[in-house]
């Protein structure tokens, strides 16, 4: 299906291009959320007729989301989350668990804006999009940990995970024998007493 996208879409391309869609995408997703109108003849000459207006507001919406992306410099966003001795955490974050955050820190965001291509489901430093406008995009750092401490430690760059699981340093080596029957242990060899040989 050709249809005449009235905003800039990713990876199709901007406002007044005629490119040509699967049917269900254009049906299921560009023409209910008034991102295209279908090409033909009728929507060309209504388009045409009002693309000034049309591109006006997107350039006052482009201005709008660029002035919100300036609070979203250096924004970092700390979830607390229960999760096991191995980092996986028990359940997973959201782009609900994500707006909940970013709102409470008073950023206006919502849930069509956050681009998470799948949940987070361990304990780590993440970058999560936002799309604040079709042109307009601006990225968060989100600290999930188990605890605060432990988010302080992996926002100052220390990898939580290989500390908890640090080498044995000790230098602790089994005697191994290649000769020895195997499930056998290794045999030390007991003093000689009163000057008899063993």
């Amino acid at each position: 299906m050709d249809v005449i996208l009235l905003e800039r879409v990713e990876k199709l391309g901007a406002i007044g291009d005629v490119v040509k869609v699967k049917d269900g995408f254009a049906r299921n997703f560009l023409l209910p959320r008034k991102k295209a109108l279908r090409a033909n003849e009728a929507n060309r000459k209504v388009f045409e007729s009002n693309r000034a207006r049309i591109e006006t507001d997107n350039a006052s919406r482009r201005g709008e989301a660029e002035t919100e992306a300036k609070t979203f410099e250096k924004a970092t966003v700390t979830l607390i989350r229960q999760a096991s001795n191995t980092g996986q955490l028990y359940g997973s974050v959201a782009v609900r668990d994500l707006v909940d955050a970013l709102v409470a820190d008073g950023h206006k965001v919502s849930k069509a804006q956050v681009v998470l291509d799948k949940p987070i489901k361990a304990i780590g430093l993440y970058e999560v999009k936002l799309a604040l406008h079709p042109e307009v995009a601006v990225t968060v750092k989100v600290n999930v940990a188990r605890s605060p401490e432990e988010a302080e430690m992996q926002a100052s760059g220390v990898d939580v995970m290989s500390a908890m699981f640090e080498k044995d340093e000790a230098g602790f080596v089994e005697a191994y024998d290649p000769n020895a029957e195997p499930g056998a242990t290794a045999e030390v060899p007991a003093p000689a007493a009163d000057g008899q040989q063993a």
